[in-house]
Order: C-alpha cells, then structure tokens, then sequence
C-alpha cells in the first residue's frame, strides 16, 4: 500500500467539503464571466449590465440546484450497469430541475430590473421554456458527468473491494460464499484484506463501505446480500444501515427511546436501533 498516498486521501477527506463547495462556486464563475461577455457582444444594443443580471441570476439558480442532481443521482446513479433504469428519473429530475431554474431565474431578473425602474419581459412562457430546457438538459447532466467523474476519481484514491472469484482452474482457494479476505484494487495496486480486520460496514447506495483502520473501502452490493457472506460469529447487524464486527466493539450505550449508540474501539460511534439491539445484548449473555 501506498502510505503517503493514504495520508493525502485523508487529508483530502477533511476538506473534502470546503473543496467541492469552492469547485462548483469557481465554475460557476467562470461560466457566468465567459457567457457574460458574449451575451454583452451579442447584445450590444443593451445597457452594458443586463447581460450580467441575465447569466449571473441563472447561474446562481443553478448553483442552488446543484445538492437537488447530486440528491437524484446518490437515489437513481448513473453508471454503466444502472443508467438504463436510471435514465428515465433522471430525465423526469431535468424537467424539474428546468422548471425551478427558469421560474427562479425569471424571479430574480424582475426584481433586478424593478430596482432600476423598468420591467423585465420573459415573453410567452412555454415557447420560452422550451428553448431553456434544451439548455438546461445539457447542464444537468453535465453536472451528472462531473459528479460521476468525482466520484471514479474518489474510487481510485480510496481503493475499491470486491469479492474473490472462483478461479477459472481448480478449486477455489477458500469458499466463495463466505470468504476470508477481499480484494481491493487502489491506484492501479491490488492488495487483499482479511474479513476478520472488517471493523464494520455501512450501506452507501449501491455500495457497501467496509472499514477498515479508518479506511472505507466500497464494495458493490447490497446490505442483504453481504449478509449472508459474513461470519455470523463475527458480524451482527445492529441497524438498517450498519453491521458491526463484535471484536472491535468497546461499549453500548442505552438511550430511553429503546435504541442504542455503539462505541467501536477507534471511539466511533454507531447507531443500534431498538430492533437489533435484544439480539445484539443476548450475543453477550445479557438479555433486556
């Protein structure tokens, strides 16, 4: 493994969110200055600031919209195995990402335009939405392109599991079913890592995270299909969203409402909900 690559990868984790909020602000930027000057060309006849108003009110509306795609493509992603499935939310999600853009982008012009004294004059509104959602499709999933982009990027920097497949000759060197180790593949390297140092997992979408030494490591699955090839003796589920690894658990903390928060050795704390957590105490002896 490549430490010093690890410890840029956290570093970057820390300020992951300060980066993509200044990334998606600096392109929207850039996009308004660039279509600023040329709408300022196209329509020199204007004042010299209705060019600005029109771009920078849409711009910013689009900015807003930004958590709304990274939402509907988190429920509905679009990759190579899912886009087909995918493809009609995401197209319904473009139309409603146009309706809010225009109407809010219209909103703001008007009341620029009134501060200065004059009326701004969107015209028939559907011939004219219709000429914005063509544009408006193609930044949408430009912003889905970007997104998917990021997210291949983070893939490659964190390492991606899979499980061990059966080899094409001979038997398998331990059952696929419930397996031992799993392979990570990271910045072109594979390595495995040993099911027993899996400290828990968390369903992540179409992933399954598993962590290990405060790494995530995705794996494409589902919580109930990783279940049945974890070790029960080992790995219990505490939450919808949560498998715990018995041996790193240090203690559990009651709430009144029935539920319960798991402390994990590394001080992590993980939620155990009222349904998991009888099963959870009788795995110690201590039933409620």
């Amino acid at each position: 493994m490549n430490e010093q690559a690890d410890v840029g990868y956290r570093d970057f984790q820390r300020w992951r969110p300060s980066v993509e909020v200044a990334f998606w602000v600096a392109l929207s930027i850039l996009n308004t200055v660039f279509n600023g000057l040329v709408a300022q060309i196209d329509h020199a006849r204007t004042a010299s600031w209705e060019p600005w108003v029109w771009e920078s009110s849409s711009a910013l509306l689009v900015l807003l919209l930004i958590p709304f795609v990274k939402a509907v493509e988190r429920r509905w992603p679009f990759r190579f195995d899912t886009w087909r499935q995918s493809l009609p939310w995401q197209l319904l999600a473009s139309v409603a990402f146009s309706l809010v853009h225009v109407a809010g982008m219209v909103g703001l012009r008007k009341l620029a335009y009134g501060m200065v004294g004059l009326h701004y004059r969107f015209g028939a509104w559907w011939p004219n939405f219709g000429y914005e959602y063509l544009k408006d499709i193609r930044s949408y999933f430009l912003i889905v392109a970007l997104i998917c982009l990021s997210r291949l990027w983070l893939l490659r920097q964190q390492g991606e599991a899979k499980l061990l497949a059966e080899p094409d000759d001979g038997p398998p060197v331990e059952p696929v079913e419930r397996p031992a180790r799993f392979l990570v593949r990271k910045l072109g390297k594979e390595f495995l890592i040993n099911a027993s140092e899996i400290e828990w997992l968390q369903a992540s979408g179409n992933y399954v995270n598993l962590h290990v030494r405060g790494r995530d490591y995705p794996l494409r699955a589902t919580m109930a299909g990783i279940e049945s090839r974890l070790d029960p003796a080992r790995f219990v589920r505490v939450h919808r969203g949560y498998f715990i690894n018995l041996d790193y658990l240090a203690e559990i903390e009651p709430a009144e409402t029935g539920d319960a928060r798991l402390q994990m050795r590394d001080g992590v704390k993980i939620p155990c909900s009222r349904r998991y957590r009888a099963a959870l105490r009788e795995r110690f002896g201590q039933p409620d």
